[in-house]
């Protein structure tokens, strides 16, 4: 049962989201692109109070990266913007 074009194109034009996973993704980009406009950086802290969530979610970016789990069009985004892979080595040559 495949979805006619006709269909697909009615559903796009009501913003319907094929993939909620990628959606949720790029709003956490997002957030972390304005992040990195406010400070320069985007090393979001774990415990910084107002950025609590998306602290974690770049941590979750960096692990799913060692992991070899990140999808290479994450990568290439967060690479973009000037993503730390590895704070551990960043800091070392520093």
């Amino acid at each position: 049962n495949a979805l006619s074009s006709n269909h697909a194109q009615r559903l796009n034009s009501i913003g319907f989201v094929w993939d909620h996973f990628d959606q949720l993704w790029n709003e956490n980009f997002n957030q972390l692109c304005a992040f990195k406009a406010k400070s320069g950086h985007c090393n979001v802290s774990q415990n910084d109070e107002r950025n609590k969530s998306l602290g974690l979610w770049v941590s979750l970016q960096r692990e799913s990266y060692k992991k070899s789990s990140l999808k290479s069009d994450h990568i290439q985004k967060l690479s973009s913007i000037g993503f730390i892979w590895d704070l551990h080595e960043r800091s070392y040559e520093l």
